[in-house]
């Protein structure tokens, strides 16, 4: 019984679709031979207009919002960089100063020395003497310690100059590279506000068109944040109800045969507005037809 309903509802929908299409092929032959004069389906159609603009004003805003974070996030870059650089010359510079103070210290051992030295020879004493000796001894061990610890001072000196040149070259194609993008970006926000601004004048100009009582829903769907368009085509691609192509939720068969007659209805579910994209195809099929 359920697959006897659905083919049903099936051959009811098309049926129903092949007269609304033979009337409205019609009704617009009529309306072109007449007096030229736009419908319902023709303000929807001055509609999709303004959404695909206002579409691409979203874009270009998104850009301009996304751009910004974009440099701050390469200013992050720079500012890491920078802080790893400070990080081996630090190293250096301690390296520097370490190597430094042992010279320094080895410069005022030796001067003790001298001065012990000369000391030798003015004491009577063989303890005193002895010390003295003693004293000389323990501070050239000193020196030659501190003479050990500046040859492994030089060799890791040298090692982090490397390490900091070859960090300084990458760093600096790094930046180099970060400021390229960001002029880029640049160029493309201010090709972002331009183009917003060409596209909101073109919009300005193509809502006029549009029938004010359609364009004040439209306009409400959109304000009610409805991610994505504010008015979407039905989806009959299947043998079932066809589907708002906004939710793909499944739209009432009342919805739809209304829709099909070009009636502007909003979707049951998610309150986009819904039409039949055959009848705009139809429309672009029809107006060459006239034109020969």
């Amino acid at each position: 019984m359920t697959r006897g309903r659905s083919l049903g509802c099936g051959l009811f929908l098309f049926q129903w679709r092949n007269v609304f299409a033979h009337l409205s092929v019609q009704r617009r032959f009529e309306k072109s031979e007449s007096h030229g004069c736009t419908g319902e389906g023709n303000s929807l159609e001055h509609l999709l207009r303004l959404q695909k603009l206002d579409l691409e004003i979203e874009e270009c805003k998104r850009r301009e919002k996304e751009i910004p974070r974009q440099k701050e996030k390469h200013d992050l870059q720079r500012k890491r960089m920078a802080e790893e650089l400070e990080e081996r010359q630090a190293i250096c510079q301690r390296l520097e100063v370490e190597q430094r103070k042992c010279y320094g210290e080895i410069e005022q051992q030796q001067e003790q020395i001298a001065k012990y030295q000369q000391q030798l020879n003015t004491v009577k004493k063989n303890e005193e003497y002895q010390a003295l000796l003693n004293e000389i001894e323990t501070t050239k061990r000193q020196i030659g310690q501190k003479e050990e610890r500046i040859l492994t001072l030089m060799e890791e000196l040298e090692e982090a100059q490397e390490r900091l040149k070859a960090d300084e070259e990458r760093i600096d194609a790094a930046v180099k590279r970060i400021d390229a993008h960001c002029e880029a970006l640049d160029e493309e926000l201010n090709a972002a506000v331009e183009k917003r601004k060409q596209l909101e004048a073109e919009a300005e100009k193509a809502a006029e068109a549009v029938e004010p009582d359609l364009l004040r829903k439209y306009r409400r769907i959109r304000a009610a944040n409805i991610s994505g368009p504010a008015v979407v085509p039905l989806d009959d691609s299947n043998d079932k109800d066809p589907v708002c192509t906004g939710c793909y939720m499944h739209v009432r068969p009342q919805l739809v045969n209304e829709i099909l007659a070009q009636e502007v209805r909003s979707c049951n579910h998610c309150g986009r507005l819904l039409y039949y994209r055959d009848h705009f195809e139809e429309d672009n099929a029809n107006t060459a037809e006239i034109l020969r």
